[in-house]
């Protein structure tokens, strides 16, 4: 039988190689690389006729089962995003920058659901049982029926849940959890896929939802190895300017309900207040029609979304010119220059471009592309776009218009805001038709043509 490898692998990107180095090739890092024992054979490593596994049952596709029981917190924005409430022996991953109110956010739900009579435990690894009191008395919650420890054992905390048999245990964070029989420091990549894989294994077998707190690097992703993502049920994200009032809690993936569906909060002194009409939110601060503003109906998850797209267009003192982006894909901003230059002649060259979405929130579907390059024109021209009018449509490389989904929901939302006027792409599916004046347009050329009398 031929030997198992040793495999060396990266405590920080979790790069495997077969030998030592002293600096990692994938990342960079110096002094990352351990060394971690193989994984013993399989059952399928053994010659025929040896020992051999049970059968496993199998069904057809048309068997008939009940959805799976939720339990809701109370809070409508945090159980939209799960898709309706919480799932028993769910494994969630939620993950944000440090200080956006993770946290904050989870001690919320934790005392909701203990609330409404599920038995929640939550352990805190990072602070110590003091400071969660306090963030509990200054939220209000210090009456919820919430179990609080503090630990980093992984072994005790497991013993500990064993013995509870919580409905809900909230670990904050998977980064500070350290497992006994693991040679490594806490944090590392083999610490959390060991801990993460103890804790979700524990959440199946003795049917405990568990959420665990992940931190996040400075591109923004979950810090650790990502088998943790594909090891969980749902992977949540909670965004948020420091500078700017809301949070968006965001699903990237999720079993039980639809990926890509947003729940906004707003922080407040008492803590995180949900928004149910986040349209109105992030337009209730618009000031009087100006050169570069324009309303954007985008879809987020399952709800519609209105959100102000502002950009800035001034001479260039430097050589090449800026291109700053807040909020959208500065790679889409680029193409969307690239059309309007190559199909209707009008460059950008020698000026700077700032674009930001208002309010904090990310734009990321490709329907944006028209009401930015509006908002580049009225820039650009130093014309304003009407108050009452909405854009949307996705723009190709030739130029063309074209249609997105769920276009009625897009313009319902805007109708009912007060808007009057939508521009979209021609074979547009409205539905039924609403009570908005739309103008489709087929190509960038006409639009441009038609709205700022060039192209």
């Amino acid at each position: 039988m031929a030997k198992s490898q040793t495999s060396y692998v990266c405590q920080t990107c979790g790069a495997s190689s077969t030998k030592w180095s002293g600096r990692c090739d994938a990342c960079g890092a110096w002094n990352s690389i351990v060394e971690e024992a193989p994984l013993s054979a399989g059952p399928g490593a053994k010659a025929l006729g040896a020992a051999r596994g049970r059968t496993v049952p199998l069904t057809d596709l048309a068997t008939n089962e009940a959805p799976p029981p939720r339990a809701a917190s109370g809070i409508a924005e945090f159980d939209r995003v799960l898709g309706g409430g919480l799932v028993p022996a769910s494994a969630i991953l939620v993950g944000g920058d440090p200080g956006i109110g993770k946290s904050t956010l989870l001690l919320q739900a934790a005392a909701s659901f203990a609330r409404n009579g599920l038995k929640t435990l939550y352990i805190s690894g990072e602070e110590a049982s003091a400071q969660v009191r306090m963030r509990a008395q200054r939220l209000g919650l210090a009456d919820a029926p919430v179990s609080l420890g503090t630990e980093t054992n992984l072994r005790d905390i497991l013993t500990t849940l064993d013995a509870e048999r919580p409905a809900l245990a909230i670990i904050d964070s998977i980064q500070t959890m350290w497992a006994d029989n693991v040679d490594s420091a806490p944090g590392s990549v083999s610490q959390v896929r060991a801990a993460a894989h103890e804790l979700v294994s524990f959440a199946k077998k003795r049917g405990v939802a568990v959420i665990l707190v992940g931190h996040v690097t400075k591109e923004g992703q979950i810090a650790g190895p990502r088998v943790v993502e594909h090891m969980v049920d749902t992977v949540l994200y909670f965004e948020g300017e420091r500078g700017h009032q809301f949070r968006i809690l965001r699903a990237v993936k999720n079993r039980f309900g639809p990926a890509d569906e947003i729940g906004v909060f707003e922080m407040t002194g008492g803590g995180l207040a949900e928004v149910g009409n986040p349209s109105a939110l992030f337009l209730s601060d618009r000031e009087e029609p100006a050169p570069g503003a324009v309303v954007f109906a985008g879809i987020e998850g399952t709800r519609p979304v209105l959100v102000e797209f502002q950009c800035l267009v001034a001479p260039s003192p430097l050589s090449q010119p800026r291109r700053s982006v807040l909020g959208w894909d500065g790679g889409r901003l680029a193409m969307i220059l690239a059309v309007l230059e190559a199909r209707c002649g009008i460059p950008f060259a020698g000026l700077d471009v700032y674009l930001n979405v208002a309010g904090g929130i990310r734009v990321s579907e490709p329907a944006a592309d028209l009401a930015v390059a509006t908002a580049l024109l009225s820039a650009r021209e130093d014309i304003s776009v009407p108050r009452d009018t909405v854009v949307f449509g996705e723009i190709s490389l030739s130029g063309a218009l074209r249609p997105v989904g769920q276009t009625e929901n897009r313009l319902k939302e805007a109708q009912k805001l007060g808007f009057t006027t939508a521009i979209t792409p021609s074979r547009s599916k409205a539905g039924d038709k609403p009570d908005l004046a739309l103008k489709h347009y087929s190509d960038l050329a006409g639009f441009v043509g038609d709205i700022f009398g060039a192209g």
